[in-house]
């Protein structure tokens, strides 16, 4: 940082203009604090973003020590702290909101929660009948191309919790949001599974890479 002009380095930068002034690059860099030999720590920033696919894989990555140079155990404890925060966050005010009011948040939440994951991952947000979050669940783990749902569970699940409605929630691990015709197939299965237990089926989101797509906003469902 010191090799940067005092009037546009991170930290000063924030502090004069606040923090939506600063690039996510930028904001990285006053959590790292410092580089390694030979690379500064903004481009050292910059090489983690690009390295995780940008803030929402960084957000949802689990940082290997083996994959990322530069990243010693104190950073890595120090970037997972602020990713569980950020996480933790996000959780509270889903819980707090309905979800339908709080669009913006559930992507995020789902997109900081599956992004990064190398495998795929069936999830559901449990909601009330006011559509507030009662409980997020991974229900089910495949591997990197598919995952066995069992439309059973998930109503025994709602059951329990006493759910009202849900929001379907998987992620591919290419990368690639684009909902599948066998996606299609399963979200049609378990509509009509959960509607026998009078529970409704709001959404199902597919999250790819940076990208989260909505089936209810793409008139699948």
């Amino acid at each position: 940082m010191k090799d940067i002009p005092s009037n546009i380095r991170p930290r000063e930068k924030l502090l004069a203009q606040g923090p939506q002034s600063l690039a996510d690059a930028e904001l990285l860099a006053l959590l790292l604090r410092t580089g390694y030999r030979g690379t500064p720590v903004l481009q050292f920033a910059q090489q983690l973003l690009d390295q995780c696919g940008g803030l929402p894989g960084l957000l949802g990555a689990t940082l290997e020590p083996q994959r990322i140079k530069g990243l010693g155990p104190a950073k890595r404890a120090e970037m997972a702290a602020v990713m569980e925060l950020a996480r933790r966050s996000l959780l509270s005010q889903l819980q707090q909101h309905t979800v339908l009011s709080s669009v913006a948040q559930v992507r995020a939440f789902v997109g900081m929660k599956l992004s990064a994951l190398p495998h795929e991952v069936f999830a559901v947000l449990f909601l009330d009948a006011q559509h507030r979050l009662i409980q997020w669940e991974e229900m089910f783990r495949g591997t990197i191309t598919q995952t066995s749902v069992y439309p059973r569970e998930i109503v025994k699940r709602c059951l329990s919790l006493n759910a009202c409605a849900v929001i379907l929630v998987h992620n591919h691990p290419s990368g690639v949001a684009e909902p599948s015709r066998a996606d299609e197939h399963l979200t049609q299965q378990l509509q009509a599974a959960l509607r026998l237990v009078d529970v409704r089926v709001l959404d199902h989101l597919v999250v790819g890479g940076s990208e989260v797509v909505s089936f209810t906003e793409r008139g699948l469902m």
